[in-house]
């Protein structure tokens, strides 16, 4: 357990909560949304630009960086910071579900991953001590234990298996971490991860099990897999009222605006989702009345900005017109405009989540919310 880490709760509102995390590389304001940079940079974006937006977290995937540059390399090279010119506090996954996901020809066994890489075809082996390895070579600064992510949707017995072996390497994962020595990695944290699917006994004991080993953090996995908002919904009202409170908890690879709101008001302090990067390479816009599809054709002639309220290059610089055509143009400019302006949308969102919470003004924030989303991106008269 590191001491260098810890929760200040600074106002709460019902459920939620907002504070700041201390970590060594700086504060992280909560409720706080991580922008994932799978391959050491999140795409279309300078570093520079992605804090500029008001991140003060971002996500670095272990399963694509061990593969390629490798974590070897990029520790030779000084650490994830400085190759990637980010000196702000960086999470990794612990590969887990990108293994499961994306690589060829697996197999699981008590001992770990066995899998040909989606890229060459290669063998590797991944473990919990390996990927703690990993993430220490990387230098994050928190670090994620292995598990499984169970499939949804899974029978009982099926999840049951799958929890009980993602909290054996919890175990695994825990012991490595206080084991292995770094220079990269002196002063990292670990989250552990509740799994158990929609089932509330196993979310109990799984949660339990972690618990009973002092992680710095804890996260809420398995969810935003395919199960619904209603469902994803109904896994937190259940297991949110059993999560330590002194400690961050993080709904992982959520999601979309209207899920983090929901959660938020749930009580879950962190949020990562490759949606917004993803979203604005596809011409997909996040603004507070909805999402406006750049392709459709109504925007070819529209002289307003996306977002009347948003502060980013996109929104103050440029016209609806002007990204329309980048879109249909193929320019690489269109890319990174939507993602710098979805990028900064989410971190609005997680701002005015924040005040309203200080404000105690929680309810009227979300009803707000979901007004503007039901009138809708209008046309121009």
């Amino acid at each position: 357990m590191n001491n260098a880490y810890h929760l200040n709760i600074n106002a709460t509102d019902g459920a939620a909560r907002t504070g700041i995390l201390r970590t060594p590389r700086g504060d992280i304001r909560t409720p706080a949304f991580m922008p994932v940079g799978t391959a050491a940079t999140v795409k279309a974006m300078k570093p520079a630009t992605v804090r500029q937006t008001g991140a003060d977290i971002i996500l670095g995937n272990t399963y694509h960086l061990m593969l390629r540059p490798t974590a070897e390399r990029i520790h030779n090279l000084g650490g994830l910071h400085k190759f990637m010119d980010w000196d702000r506090p960086i999470l990794t996954d612990s590969g887990g579900f990108q293994v499961m996901s994306l690589a060829q020809l697996r197999k699981i066994t008590e001992e770990g991953v066995s899998f040909r890489s989606h890229i060459d075809g290669s063998k590797h082996l991944l473990t919990p001590e390996r990927s703690m390895e990993i993430q220490k070579l990387l230098g994050a600064d928190i670090i994620m234990a292995f598990d499984e992510c169970t499939p949804y949707p899974a029978t009982k017995a099926e999840t049951d298996k799958s929890m009980r072996l993602s909290m054996r390497w919890a175990k695994r994962s825990y012991e490595a971490f206080e084991n292995i020595d770094l220079p990269t990695a002196k002063s990292s944290a670990i989250f552990g991860i509740v799994q158990g699917g929609v089932y509330r006994d196993l979310r109990e004991e799984s949660l339990k099990s972690l618990t009973d080993i002092p992680f710095d953090g804890y996260a809420i996995g398995g969810l935003a897999v395919g199960e619904g908002q209603d469902v994803m919904f109904e896994v937190l009202d259940f297991t949110m009222p059993h999560m330590p409170t002194d400690k961050p908890r993080y709904l992982m690879g959520v999601g979309k605006p209207d899920d983090i709101v929901g959660a938020v008001a749930r009580g879950i302090d962190m949020f990562d989702c490759v949606l917004p990067t993803r979203s604005g390479r596809n011409a997909q816009a996040f603004t507070r009345r909805g999402t406006v599809n750049l392709k459709n054709a109504r925007h070819q002639d529209d002289p307003r900005p996306l977002d009347d309220q948003c502060a980013c290059n996109a929104c103050q610089r440029y016209s609806r017109a002007y990204l329309s055509h980048l879109i249909r143009s193929g320019e690489i400019l269109g890319a990174m405009l939507l993602t710098e302006h979805n990028l900064q949308y989410y971190q609005d969102l997680m701002s005015g989540l924040r005040n309203a919470i200080e404000q105690q003004k929680l309810s009227n924030f979300i009803n707000d919310f979901h007004k503007l989303r039901e009138v809708g991106d209008i046309p121009p008269l």
